[in-house]
């Protein structure tokens, strides 16, 4: 790939190769903008099948953050880490003490937190070589809990706009991915009272939702095809496509994912189809809200917890724009934060640690 034409296009700051032959570290971290403050993003963990596809991951998921920071009101800039490697046999204290020397060596410009395949036990071994993690024990911890809680209000939010009503009771919901953020998810959806439908690659994520929570399962390609009020993608990224939108037979796409739509192109056949998509990065904000309250020095967690409830005022506002001007959800999302971003830009230069 053309790297430094692709960083000119969507104007990105750095790209940081990180590579340690004792411990096997092949890490790539993306700022992409600092306009704000210094970059915050999560560290992601996956087998990627090619340097390039990493690359890609890395470079998309720092853009998603410098708006998703925008969009939840916090004066952090996106960044974002992947490292190449297998979760369930790949990890090593070296592996995660090399990283953390590497995110130590940008001095304050990236702080990383847990992503995909990162546990807070991973994140408590980098904190050992740098001052800049968050999510650690003791403070915010795992933010699967809370970035779920935010969808669940995000959903309601949506809801509200479609069917009059906010309540999620008697709703059909199928959810893409049993992980930390999609099973917390259904705790909620469930103790509300809606019919869940869930899938996943891994049997044992499923065994347990479809125990605690009374869902049905269905196949990982048979999700997409199921009639229900809301499809909640809770996996990986670019999920709704070519292919999978003329399967979707639901009202709302309302889910935790990062980069759900793989074109801006499918976001615009959503709203001509009249299925009103909650745009990823801002309904799945309340990880990145939960772990900034890290940074104010005093973590509390209802001060956080009432913060990310306010995702359902923030979907509300993405709706509003969108129909105002008539212009798909996910577009209306990138000006409310372009606009922020833009205002603040006025007054704040690149973040430069003092």
């Amino acid at each position: 790939m053309e790297i430094f034409k692709y960083m000119e296009d969507y104007d990105y700051e750095q790209l940081v190769f990180c590579h340690d032959s004792v411990s096997g570290l092949k890490a790539i971290i993306a700022i992409h903008d600092t306009t704000l403050g210094p970059a915050l993003g999560g560290t992601r963990m996956w087998t990627y099948s090619t340097e390039d596809e990493a690359i890609i991951d890395a470079l998309r998921l720092a853009r998603g953050m410098t708006y998703k920071n925008a969009a939840m009101g916090l004066n952090l800039g996106g960044g974002k880490t992947v490292i190449i490697g297998n979760p369930k046999k790949d990890k090593s204290e070296e592996l995660f003490r090399a990283f953390g020397r590497y995110v130590q060596s940008l001095g304050g410009r990236y702080i990383t937190a847990e992503d995909v395949g990162i546990t807070v036990d991973d994140m408590e071994i980098v904190k050992q070589e740098t001052d800049y993690v968050v999510g650690l024990r003791g403070k915010s911890g795992d933010p699967s809990p809370v970035t779920a809680y935010g969808v669940y209000h995000g959903m309601k939010a949506c809801a509200r706009e479609v069917y009059g009503n906010e309540s999620l009771k008697g709703k059909v919901i199928a959810v893409q991915g049993l992980g930390h953020v999609g099973s917390a998810l259904c705790k909620f959806l469930y103790d509300e009272g809606a019919r869940l439908i869930v899938t996943d690659i891994f049997e044992e994520n499923v065994k347990n939702v479809v125990k605690e929570f009374a869902a049905e399962y269905v196949e990982p390609d048979k999700i997409y095809e199921i009639k229900c009020n809301i499809f909640s993608p809770c996996a990986l990224g670019a999920v709704i496509n070519d292919i999978t939108i003329p399967k979707l037979k639901c009202d709302i796409i309302a889910g935790s994912a990062n980069n759900q739509l793989k074109e801006p192109k499918h976001g615009d056949i959503l709203m001509q189809k009249g299925i009103l998509y909650a745009p990823d990065y801002v309904i799945n904000g309340g990880g990145v809200i939960n772990v900034a309250e890290e940074l104010t020095g005093c973590y509390e967690r209802e001060r956080a917890l009432a913060k990310v409830s306010k995702i359902y005022d923030k979907i509300l506002k993405v709706i509003e724009i969108s129909k105002k001007e008539n212009i798909p959800t996910y577009i209306a999302a990138d000006r409310m934060a372009e606009e922020r971003i833009e205002k603040m830009g006025k007054i704040r230069s690149n973040y430069i640690r003092k």
